[in-house]
């Protein structure tokens, strides 16, 4: 499933900063003291949209979706919230929606998209979840749901997706766990994916923003810490059994 819309203006100097309107910045705080997360059953909870006798305008009204319409709504509500921000900016492109598996994905296509983007991916990174709090506020239910600029994240994913595909051929070669560098919850669980698909496991260690990949080779067991002097203290680490809570 997917469609696309068109973000208005011209496009504008991609060095240019970004400068976001405030109407396009929901606060957390503005969101429903009731927003769920999304349960793996077949239907959820969701605003329908449709006004409801003694309801406060922009208060969510629930009706059973099924969550194939519920990630359709997810992306339409996504579109309109991009291309209101595309006006702001007065940069050009259209938009994809489309679902992968269990969330919603929303694509800005087009060229001179960097400022949208940002070192290391920091601005998309605070546009998705400026857009999952924008979703959230109309449906009523916590969005999973990702944003791609450009093409950032798939050209970044297809470099991830070799780089967690080496460390497992070198943890295999040397028996030894093999550390990677601090990466976002996005790039982890790619990471993660790709260890998995080589055989092996895998698990996060480290605290954000300094969180990391450990592949294990064989049996190992998990180990404690990190590198010496990464967090300066024994961190926190995420088993095998629970990658999945590196989902961005």
């Amino acid at each position: 499933m997917a469609s696309s819309a068109s973000g208005t203006g011209s496009a504008s100097n991609t060095d240019e900063p970004l400068d976001l309107d405030s109407e396009l910045n929901p606060d957390p705080k503005d969101a429903p003291a009731d927003v769920l997360e999304v349960p793996d059953s077949s239907e959820v909870d969701a605003d329908a949209g449709e006004p409801v006798d003694g309801a406060e305008p922009g208060e969510p009204v629930r009706e059973r979706l099924s969550l194939a319409d519920l990630l359709e709504r997810e992306g339409e509500v996504a579109a309109d919230y991009l291309e209101g921000l595309l006006d702001i900016v007065d940069a050009d492109g259209d938009i994809d929606m489309d679902v992968e598996g269990d969330r919603a994905v929303v694509s800005i296509i087009g060229d001179r998209l960097r400022h949208l983007v940002g070192s290391d991916g920091a601005v998309l990174d605070a546009l998705q979840e400026l857009t999952r709090l924008a979703v959230a506020r109309e449906t009523g239910v916590r969005s999973r749901l990702m944003l791609d600029v450009g093409g950032h994240r798939a050209r970044r994913r297809a470099d991830l997706t070799v780089i967690g595909t080496k460390a497992a051929e070198e943890a295999i070669a040397t028996g030894e766990p093999v550390r990677l560098a601090p990466m976002s919850a996005f790039e982890r669980k790619v990471v993660h994916d790709a260890i998995a698909a080589a055989g092996l496991r895998s698990e996060s260690e480290g605290v954000e923003p300094q969180r990391f990949v450990v592949v294990l080779p064989g049996g190992t067991p998990a180990l404690a810490g990190g590198p010496a002097g990464a967090t300066g203290a024994a961190a926190p680490v995420d088993h095998a059994g629970a990658v999945a809570s590196d989902e961005a």
